[in-house]
């Protein structure tokens, strides 16, 4: 989330700690990608034909992974709008909640391509 400049700024001094707006110092790209891809939780999560497809070659951990991030999403999405939140903030926190899922992706499968292959006899 640091990376793409998807946290919160901070003013501090003593005990008094404010929060502010996304800090934007991070990679602008990724950012507006996340927060485009974000828009589409506001939909019901479903599984077409042409990711079924896709997700044959991936494991089944990334698979669970994948599949628990639009039900969450689209839960925080509703619930969020529901409160009254403006649009873009909700965009905003679905979007830096989907970069999570992307690290814990990136997480496994980087630790999956590290594991040694077993060896023939």
């Amino acid at each position: 989330m640091g990376y793409s400049g998807a946290v919160s700024s901070e003013d501090s001094s003593g005990e008094r700690v404010r929060r502010g707006a996304i800090t934007k110092t991070g990679n602008a790209h990724l950012r507006r990608i996340v927060m485009e891809a974000a828009w589409s939780y506001r939909h019901r999560p479903a599984v077409s034909r042409a990711l079924r497809q896709r997700q044959e070659v991936v494991s089944e951990e990334v698979k669970e992974i994948a599949w628990k991030a639009p039900h969450r999403l689209h839960t925080r999405y509703r619930k969020l709008t529901a409160r009254g939140k403006n649009k873009g903030q909700v965009i905003t926190a679905i979007g830096r909640e989907l970069l999570g899922f992307i690290w814990a992706i990136g997480v496994k499968v980087e630790g999956a391509q590290k594991e040694p292959l077993p060896r023939a006899a």
